[in-house]
């Protein structure tokens, strides 16, 4: 069985590896095994602190296999983006250009540089091991964040974003950073990837223009991908999307990936949320996949898979691998919503 839970500095042997094979480059995991345990015990602290209000909590989730004890994936959320140093992204503008004496009005496509998803709390880290196969454990890996937000709203803001890979070749070269990024830093993208440690360095206002990009004057590749999900990201796109994250006018300063955000209040681990009681059952269970997360008053926090029946009244009937993972018993209370919301829509009889 796969289930999330909060990362611990006895993860980073298995985070270091996963931070230094990761393929796209996970910018926001450090390569450097000393930086990456202070990050690491930065989200333990996270997790145990009692938060009003969201700042410089950094929270670090694992995906473990139960039966072998070996991490699978790992994701985070950033209570308030660019805490230290601005969060930077390309703003899509509209800017216009007219004439009243050549009776001209055109309104041209530009990117200008922002900062203005600062302190909004942010979705970021998600790898998944390529040998998994399926999008169930995909979906929660993803997903479990949100449920972590959902049940724990003072921690973080009403609003969340998430950056996604853009359109890279085979050998991991971006269009849209040979058109601009490598003007501007000369070296190669997976290098600035490293060093730009979650997009709020410095050396991002220090080197890329302030000025607006005039997007016609790009190469037609670069425009090409503006705003365009990597086909490795295809199905995180997907994830976000069914979660209730809608695209932006925001997209990655380096490669031009596209950035979602969403209401926390209009997302599906809020909106579709049922609170169930646990009860034993280890019979084959004859329902939907439901998302399942405890959130103990200690700061643990675990999230599973499990086949539940639709309606409230129905409970929470758990096997007891999902029970000891989950660290509840019979009477806790836990949190549940719909793998995918077709589901719970035909089950209430709202299918169209």
């Amino acid at each position: 069985m796969l289930f999330v839970r909060p990362g611990r500095l006895a993860d980073l042997d298995a985070l270091e590896h996963m931070a230094r094979t990761a393929q796209p480059v996970l910018h926001s995991l450090p390569h450097d095994r000393r930086a990456l345990e202070a990050r690491v015990a930065l989200s333990e602290d996270s997790f145990r602190a009692e938060v009003d209000f969201p700042g410089e909590e950094f929270y670090l989730f694992v995906l473990e296999d139960a039966s072998s004890g070996k991490l699978m994936g790992t994701a985070s959320i950033v209570a308030a983006a660019g805490y230290s140093d601005p969060f930077y992204a390309f703003r899509n503008d509209a800017l216009i250009h007219a004439s009243r004496e050549l009776h001209v009005n055109r309104k041209i496509h530009a990117l200008t540089m922002s900062h203005e998803l600062t302190g909004k709390s942010r979705l970021a880290g998600y790898y998944i091991d390529p040998s998994l196969r399926g999008d169930a454990a995909a979906h929660l890996m993803s997903r479990a964040r949100m449920m972590y937000i959902a049940a724990n709203r003072k921690r973080f803001t009403s609003e969340v974003f998430s950056l996604l890979l853009g359109v890279t070749d085979g050998n991991g070269v971006s269009p849209f950073w040979e058109a601009v990024g490598r003007k501007f830093f000369g070296r190669d993208f997976a290098d600035i990837e490293i060093e730009s440690g979650g997009r709020s360095r410095t050396f991002i206002a220090e080197v890329m223009p302030t000025y607006p990009i005039y997007v016609p004057l790009l190469p037609e590749a670069a425009q090409r991908v503006l705003g365009e999900p990597d086909s490795k990201a295809l199905l995180a796109y997907d994830i976000h999307l069914e979660e209730g994250f809608e695209t932006d006018r925001y997209v990655d300063i380096f490669d031009a990936g596209p950035v979602l955000t969403a209401q926390v209040d209009r997302s599906a681990c809020v909106t579709r949320n049922e609170t169930r009681v646990v009860h034993e059952s280890d019979a084959a269970a004859n329902g939907s996949t439901y998302l399942i997360a405890h959130n103990a008053a200690d700061g643990e926090f675990r999230c599973v898979l499990g086949e539940l029946a639709a309606g409230k009244p129905a409970g929470a009937p758990l096997p007891h691998a999902a029970r000891v993972v989950l660290g509840v018993e019979e009477g806790d209370t836990v949190r549940c919503v719909p793998l995918h919301a077709s589901q719970q829509d035909e089950q209430s009889g709202d299918a169209r």
